[in-house]
């Protein structure tokens, strides 16, 4: 892979990369100069990690968006970006190319921080435990992009830190998307009961410090367990790893859903947040979600016929996405009880409608930035919520057959959102359900594409309930995962291969 053969003779310079763009997160470099130094005190070794959550940033945006939220059965967006059309193959892979070279980057980065902290003899057990989780969960969080992305993929977690490892990683062929789930559980399981079993945000030291950075640490590394257990149908897993985030997070009631809102940062029920800031003549890192997830402005503060202070005279809006008409008619309706609707989307604002509408809202303010200048959202995207983690749990507990228990779970985000409790009726109902609560809670939090293909109802589904022909007329079953770029087969040496497209052509 040429990213992979870039990293071995750069590794002199790869903490320097790291300055000034490091998520917001503190850094001392001043007295790094070479590889065999970046590891000798506790603040060297956290500046290389600082490193791991740079390429974060690229991955989540809008087009991010567009590939795992708008091609499924709640959500699609008539945009001009071709992965919201389905219009990929290896040799399009559209957002595949960045997805593939940011993951491998950071998994790059996560493994050398690994390897130098254990190498470091300057840090108590204490400092290298917590150093060891945090990298080792951004290791973990870049497979399982790559695996919920890409399928099998190519996995290592060793440094590649002399010629022949560097070939051995380039020419890496896919390995079984369960099988690397499977290690990176038992990597985290390891690591995970070593450090304090503290909320993620705001992550809290054993000094009393509060960093509102959002560190990963104990929750990040049960949430990715789950994550990966779910995946492997591993039930006992999920229900293992959710229990000890209970004894973090405690009762969901305690979370108010005033706070989901993108804009409101580092909230107390999340668990991993992307940090955006943006100060205007400063230090500025944004993206650009709430384009396509805001009515479209006129002039002034003018969006689709509505005045909207809130939302500037300034803000740059793109082609809209949109919920389909299952989704605002039958999971969520307008009439309906849930409280999370009147974030979800908008029909009107304070009372007034908007002009263009017809069968389907706008997304809400769940999305929206306020006094967004151009383009420039500096919402925190929410990725993982303690929602997510207990309705993992309910799903567990359903797959188990355990449907009293199930639905208490099930229950305790539809109680928050002023639902009634549900009423046990056949487990395939109730598995049903869950599934809807899913879309109804984590909408537009970048995985409903990662829920229908891992129950492997993705394309029926899309095809059922997505309301954009483009989509329609494109897809194709390979098109649950993404394509491996072209580039990156020929530099495997075809140890690579895209076999799923190859069937229909492509």
């Amino acid at each position: 892979m040429k990213l992979m053969k870039k990293f071995y003779t750069m590794a002199a310079v790869a903490v320097l990369a790291m300055i000034g763009t490091s998520c917001s997160l503190e850094e001392d470099t001043s007295s790094i100069s070479t590889p065999d130094n970046f590891f000798r005190n506790y603040t060297e070794c956290q500046s290389v990690v600082n490193g791991c959550y740079i390429p974060i940033k690229s991955i989540y945006t809008y087009q991010y968006f567009l590939a795992v939220e708008c091609v499924t059965d709640i959500m699609y967006c008539p945009s001009g970006t071709l992965d919201a059309q389905l219009d990929i193959s290896p040799v399009k892979p559209r957002f595949g190319e960045t997805m593939w070279k940011q993951c491998y980057l950071g998994v790059q980065r996560s493994n050398f921080a690994i390897a130098g902290i254990e190498r470091c003899t300057n840090l108590s057990e204490a400092e290298k435990n917590q150093l060891l989780c945090e990298a080792k969960c951004l290791r973990a969080l870049y497979y399982w992009h790559l695996t919920c992305f890409f399928g099998d993929v190519p996995f290592y977690m060793e440094d590649v830190e002399n010629t022949a490892r560097l070939l051995k990683v380039a020419q890496l062929g896919r390995m079984d998307a369960d099988a690397t789930r499977t290690a990176l559980i038992a990597d985290l399981k390891a690591v995970a009961p070593l450090v304090p079993q503290l909320k993620t945000n705001p992550f809290t030291n054993d000094k009393g410090d509060v960093n509102k950075q959002q560190r990963f640490g104990a929750a990040m590394a049960w949430m990715l367990i789950a994550k990966f257990a779910a995946w492997n149908n591993e039930w006992e897993e999920v229900i293992e790893a959710v229990g000890h985030l209970e004894e973090i997070y405690g009762d969901l009631g305690q979370y108010s859903l005033d706070d989901i809102p993108f804009r409101y940062k580092n909230t107390t029920e999340s668990i991993f947040e992307v940090q955006h800031s943006y100060t205007e003549g400063g230090l500025t890192y944004v993206s650009n979600l709430a384009c396509i997830m805001t009515p479209p402005r006129s002039k002034d503060d003018i969006y689709d016929g509505v005045q909207i202070p809130e939302l500037g005279d300034q803000a740059k809006t793109w082609q809209s996405a949109y919920p389909v008409v299952d989704f605002c008619q039958n999971l969520m309706p307008r009439r309906g009880l849930d409280l999370r609707k009147s974030y979800t989307y908008a029909w009107e604002y304070n009372g007034k409608a908007f002009s263009k509408l017809v069968s389907r809202p706008y997304p809400g303010p769940k999305f929206w930035c306020p006094n967004m200048k151009d383009g420039n959202d500096d919402n925190n995207y929410k990725v993982f919520r303690y929602a997510d983690a207990l309705l993992l749990k309910a799903e567990a507990l359903c797959e188990l057959k355990q449907e009293t228990e199930s639905i208490r779970y099930l229950n305790m985000t539809r109680n928050r959102a002023g639902l009634p409790d549900y009423e046990f009726r056949t487990y395939v109902r109730l598995a049903k359900e869950i599934r809807d609560e899913r879309a109804r809670e984590l909408f537009g939090e970048f995985q409903r594409k990662y829920d229908l293909v891992r129950w492997d109802i993705w394309y029926d589904s899309v095809c059922d309930l997505n309301d954009y022909q483009t989509i329609l007329d494109n897809i194709k079953p390979c098109h649950r995962y993404y394509p491996i770029p072209d580039t990156q087969v020929v530099y495997s040496k075809y140890n690579l291969d895209n076999k799923e497209y190859a069937q229909y052509g492509m």
